[in-house]
């Protein structure tokens, strides 16, 4: 099933809904109208509960995302002040496991998307900066606060004030992308990860990854007290995996990687 529009697509592969930006002519830049796209394609994914995870991806190999279009910058004007932020849900936490399969030019607005996902999987040659700031365009999309939580803040504000392009190699070196691919095969590997999350016990993942996004910004005990949490609620799935690996299940660490 797609959506109604050939600037943004929704489409279901196995346990992944695929969200794919689709303005290769603007280096799949976004603009008022994709955003508002953007946003009903994540509520989709939020109310589809056989989608368990979403990859976010950009047609064509040259571009992910290059940002907002500021030749339409005026599109944005109404988008500013509401609450699932300008360029579509970057101002929501999603519930499930988000990847960014990127190829190309991953800029600005655009990067601030991928930052969004969880996981950002990079084809080799891929380039990410936020390069709006040669043109005195803030970032209003999460980078300023997803990107030091990612990296650090000394490698963040390194990026953030000077608005340097940064390779693919460097970016996985320093934490910004989770894993490099052959040229072409970023969808593919991201596809291949959601349907590795999808096969775990859902509910014990969720509660950690909950735990751990939440938990930023929480002092040490209170994020303690919130992982804590996820012990009774989890319990029943916890002791039935107990039971398989007891039984031999997973020995030599069969089934732990993506």
């Amino acid at each position: 099933m797609g959506l109604d529009s050939d600037q943004v697509t929704y489409e279901r592969h196995g346990a992944a809904a695929v969200v794919t930006i689709d303005r290769q002519a603007r280096r799949n830049a976004i603009d008022g109208p994709t955003a508002a796209l953007l946003t009903e394609a994540y509520g989709r994914f939020e109310q589809d509960p056989d989608a368990r995870a979403l990859i976010l991806t950009g047609a064509g190999e040259a571009a992910f995302c290059a940002g907002a279009d500021l030749k339409a910058i005026e599109t944005f004007v109404p988008r500013l002040g509401l609450p699932e932020g300008p360029l579509g849900f970057s101002r929501r936490t999603p519930t499930k496991p988000t990847i960014a399969a990127l190829s190309g030019w991953c800029l600005a607005g655009g990067l601030e998307l991928a930052l969004w996902c969880d996981l950002r999987i990079a084809a080799e040659g891929s380039k990410l900066g936020f390069t709006e700031r040669r043109f005195g365009v803030p970032l209003v999309d999460g980078g300023t606060q997803r990107l030091p939580r990612i990296v650090g803040l000394g490698r963040a504000l390194d990026m953030i004030l000077s608005g340097r392009i940064v390779e693919a190699a460097e970016a996985h070196s320093i934490g910004l992308v989770t894993e490099i691919v052959p040229p072409g095969t970023h969808l593919d590997r991201s596809l291949a990860m959601a349907e590795a999350l999808a096969r775990f016990p859902q509910d014990t993942m969720l509660a950690d990854r909950r735990a751990a996004i939440e938990g930023i910004g929480l002092t040490f005990e209170e994020g303690m007290a919130l992982e804590a949490e996820n012990g009774p609620l989890t319990f029943a799935t916890a002791a039935e995996g107990a039971m398989r690996f007891a039984a031999g299940e997973g020995r030599g660490g069969e089934g732990a990687g993506a």
